[in-house]
């Protein structure tokens, strides 16, 4: 996620250089057509550039709209998670009666839900994790699906516990309920991750705003070429900027640096388990010289 002291504009325009490249040459070509032949003396009403400028504003505003809802999900889906991390650790608190095997238990599956943080963020983002691979070699198990694995031994060991402890019912629905939330969310950051966003929308833009281009100077005054192309261009490249925020937006599990902070979420659920587990908590990431945490 971004951090509020430090927002790099250099990178955003990293991200653009390119496009400003091509519409600047392009602005720079149709710009001179409209000096040399037959074009000089073509001229097309500014209301037709404006009318192409409204119906790409109307694209940019669903675009944009539809990629923050998506970003907006993703960081509602992990917020539940890290609340269901917690209530996990707690019920079981509060629900086993004390014994010797008490500590144990809870300390069992705090140490399993911070993995299953750390494996669903492998999994989003296709970057193996040291923890993730050093349990499951200590547990001898392994799958293509490694959170929805981690999911079946939670619901295995709180079946064996509730035969051992003959929890009541309704306890038994409480863990339950946690279990089924926190699949949920798996499955609604795989339902994210796996949506395409329609590529027919990009290309429209894309097309849309080249046709803007070409048009935009043969509706100016044929008095000022150097204005003409920097307008030719400024124009085009503010709605690109738009677009390119959308697409930044339209998937947060990217490892970019607007992504939903995973790594963070999941050391800081780590972190909690292990205190309300009485384990040594883990060393505390220092600040990111970076603007942006992950």
């Amino acid at each position: 996620m971004l951090l509020n002291k430090q927002i790099s504009i250099i990178y955003f325009l990293k991200l653009i250089k390119w496009d400003i490249l091509a519409i600047f040459l392009y602005a720079c070509l149709a710009g001179t057509m409209d000096y040399f032949s037959f074009f000089k003396d073509l001229s097309i009403p500014f209301s037709i550039s404006a009318m192409i400028g409204t119906l790409l504003s109307l694209l940019l505003a669903f675009r944009t709209a539809q990629s923050y809802e998506r970003w907006w999900e993703a960081r509602t889906v992990w917020g539940a998670i890290v609340n269901d991390s917690r209530t996990l650790i707690r019920q079981l608190i509060q629900f086993l009666p004390e014994d010797d095997s008490k500590a144990g238990i809870v300390k069992e599956f705090s140490v399993r839900q911070s993995v299953w943080c750390y494996a669903l963020t492998e999994a989003l983002r296709k970057c193996p994790s040291e923890k993730v691979e050093q349990y499951l070699k200590g547990e001898n198990k392994d799958s293509d699906n490694r959170p929805n694995l981690l999911l079946t031994l939670h619901a295995e060991r709180l079946s064996q516990i509730s035969r051992d402890y003959q929890l009541n019912a309704n306890k038994q629905v409480q863990l339950d309920s946690t279990l089924q939330r926190l699949t949920d969310a798996m499955g609604k950051c795989e339902r994210i991750k796996n949506t395409v966003f329609p590529r027919a929308y990009s290309v429209l833009i894309h097309f849309l705003i080249y046709v803007l281009t070409t048009i935009f100077p043969f509706g100016l005054d044929d008095q000022h070429w150097g204005i003409e192309i920097c307008l030719a261009t400024i124009v085009p490249v503010l709605f690109i900027a738009i677009e390119r925020t959308a697409i930044l937006m339209q998937d947060p599990f990217e490892n970019k640096p607007t992504d939903t902070p995973m790594n963070a979420l999941s050391a800081t659920i780590e972190r909690n388990l292990s205190e309300m587990a009485s384990l040594p908590k883990p060393e505390h990431p220092g600040q990111p010289d970076t603007f942006y945490l992950m």
